[in-house]
């Protein structure tokens, strides 16, 4: 799977991988079949591991240990559900999320589609701003806006990336990944989990969400995890192999991206847990119930542990995390652009764009909040991906049920069903939410 890039021109989005060769995928082997279908499930799974989880992560480790450890399991395997609506559309029908919608939807819907889909995109980008920003200021010692204006730096990476071929990407991708979880492991290596407390907290227990900030964490939580433009980058990219022909060949295409993209949203599930379970660890356990910003986890990693080591990988995950997410979050604003308005760009100057819109209220809350608040603003703006989430989700599960775009692999009703409950589930938590900051003026 080869994709060329060429300078000065929008990436191709359904030539997505512009094969020089395409092997059918009944000719390959299991193990060739696997590595390719992994490569769109990776490449959605960077999107759960941004710096936005990371600070919803912390901040409900430290205040609550492992009572909200059940929610993060539950949105992670409500994304593997909806992922695999996304990546059903778009094998069934040859259309992205947002094509699907284009062509069922008026002028009028479409747009304010769009609109939605941009603003989880840059709610994203900010995360991923102040994350990126906040690892430079850890680790170098710069200001946080230094560290803001320096994160514009990552569209000369997309540049640079044009006409190098779409396994650079992916080769990258999969190191920023690789360095993420290996951090991970030496950080729970040097603290330890509860092992029953850990267990407890998988249990499902709703009453918990009944202590005062557990529910705004919970919804940054779920947004954080099952993130909107991630189902319009999945509906793309999983077209990069073609099928064998016809609807068997399509429908083990399916059967082969559903189990690649799991076995990447449960790897991607075990780092979100592990973020949790060191906020647990580290800080809940030790009375450190406050500890609700990235920065102030990583000062106080090093005197509770007993070791610079744990302060220093949490910096090196930390960067890591904004940089991968980079590339995912580009590829989907191309896609919703594409899709939605028929409007094509080079990719540099969609990164540019984003980044730049980004970088405003992230510079903004730095000055204006000062550098205390930054963890505060991430998990606002995964509160923003969750109230998105509706808007993403019914139109998928409408076309994904569509016989008239899906033929005859359409979604079954049991999926359909799942993801329905997915959404009036996260429709509810919303409205709770919005009621408490209406009713009592904060989260």
């Amino acid at each position: 799977m080869t994709m060329v890039f060429v300078p000065g021109t929008a990436l191709p989005l359904h030539d997505f991988a512009a094969p020089r060769r395409i092997i059918r995928r009944g000719h390959r082997s299991f193990l060739r079949r696997m590595a390719g279908v992994l490569v769109p499930g990776l490449l959605v799974a960077v999107g759960y591991m941004d710096p936005g989880n990371w600070a919803t992560d912390i901040a409900a480790g430290s205040a609550f240990g492992f009572d909200l450890l059940f929610v993060l399991v539950a949105a992670s395997l409500a994304a593997i559900v909806l992922q695999s609506l996304a990546l059903r559309l778009g094998i069934a029908s040859g259309l992205d999320l947002a094509q699907a919608c284009r062509h069922r939807y008026g002028t009028t819907a479409n747009v304010a589609l769009w609109l939605l889909a941009e603003l989880a995109i840059v709610a994203t980008d900010v995360a991923e701003v102040l994350g990126g920003a906040l690892a430079i200021q850890l680790l170098l010692g710069l200001p946080l806006w230094a560290g803001i204006v320096l994160t514009a730096g990552d569209t000369l990476i997309v540049l640079g990336l044009e006409g190098r071929g779409f396994r650079r990407m992916e080769a990258i991708v999969a190191a920023l990944v690789g360095t993420i979880a290996l951090c991970f492991l030496i950080e729970l290596l040097i603290v330890p989990p509860d092992g029953p407390a850990l267990v407890a907290g998988l249990a499902p227990d709703l009453k918990r969400l009944a202590q005062p900030g557990a529910l705004a964490l919970a919804v940054g939580i779920v947004g954080a995890t099952v993130m909107p433009h991630n189902l319009y980058l999945h509906s793309s990219i999983v077209q990069c192999a073609a099928p064998a022909p016809g609807e068997t060949g399509k429908r083990r295409a399916i059967r082969d991206a559903n189990m690649g993209s799991a076995i990447a949203l449960l790897l991607a599930m075990v780092i979100n847990g592990a973020i949790l379970t060191l906020g647990a660890g580290a800080f809940h356990m030790t009375g450190h119930t406050q500890v609700a910003g990235i920065d102030d986890a990583y000062r106080l990693l090093s005197p509770i542990t007993g070791t610079t080591a744990a302060a220093l990988f949490f910096g090196i995950a930390l960067l890591a995390s904004g940089q991968s997410s980079t590339f995912t979050g580009t590829l989907a604003g191309q896609i919703v652009l594409e899709g939605f308005l028929q409007l094509k760009i080079p990719l540099w100057q969609r990164r540019m764009i984003t980044r730049l819109i980004a970088i405003v209220p992230a510079m903004a809350g730095a000055i204006l909040l000062g550098d205390h608040a930054v963890g505060g603003m991430l998990v606002a703006s995964q509160m923003v991906l969750s109230l998105q989430l509706p808007f993403a989700i019914w139109p998928l599960v409408r076309a994904s049920r569509d016989p008239a775009i899906m033929g005859g692999l359409a979604t079954s009703r049991l999926h359909a069903a799942c993801a329905w409950l997915i959404l009036a589930v996260i429709s509810l938590a919303n409205l709770w939410l919005v009621y408490d900051v209406v009713t009592y003026g904060m989260l």
